[in-house]
């Protein structure tokens, strides 16, 4: 049986989700708009010790929306050097991410197998679901990717000793 909403219900639920949304934005402290170019970009110097990234030193990494610290949406923009190799890890949020350009390696399994590595040019679409052990690498082209997620993300190495943020310097 349906039960037809009447006209006075419909404007409560648009009003409804109306005010949750700009609550939502209000919480956050962000606009729910947002308009970048990728000349717009503002790319921070190089590092890699970034909630969300492999934490691979060399990672440029811009967050468009969101905080991956933080439970809610976020997405991030990573550009990555050429002649980079990221062992297996892991998220513990669902992530979705593209290619924006370059080409991107991408494997998944509990450590670094480049024989299992797929090339993805720009364009290409790939997930990381959670708990999901991934690696990749660049080749000869610096690569840029950008990850969505439901945060809090953190990065969890199959090998522990490939963890770069706990390898002596």
């Amino acid at each position: 049986m349906k039960y037809p909403l009447s006209k006075t219900g419909v404007r409560v639920g648009v009003m409804l989700a109306i005010v949750v949304g700009f609550a939502a934005a209000a919480q956050n402290g962000q606009s729910p708009e947002k308009r970048i170019t990728p000349a717009e970009v503002q790319w921070p110097a190089a590092s890699g010790a970034g909630v969300g990234t492999s934490g691979v030193t060399g990672i440029q990494t811009v967050v468009l929306k969101g905080d991956p610290t933080k439970p809610g949406l976020y997405t991030l923009l990573l550009r990555l050097g050429p002649n980079n190799r990221i062992q297996a890890h892991s998220h513990r949020d669902d992530r979705v991410a593209t290619v924006v350009s370059g080409k991107w390696y991408l494997g998944y399994g509990r450590q670094f197998n480049e024989a299992a590595l797929k090339e993805l040019p720009p364009g290409s679409f790939y997930t990381e679901p959670p708990g999901v052990f991934h690696f990749a690498m660049t080749k000869a082209e610096t690569v840029t990717i950008q990850i969505t997620g439901m945060g809090p993300s953190d990065t969890v190495y199959a090998d522990p000793r490939n963890d770069p943020t706990k390898q002596q310097k």
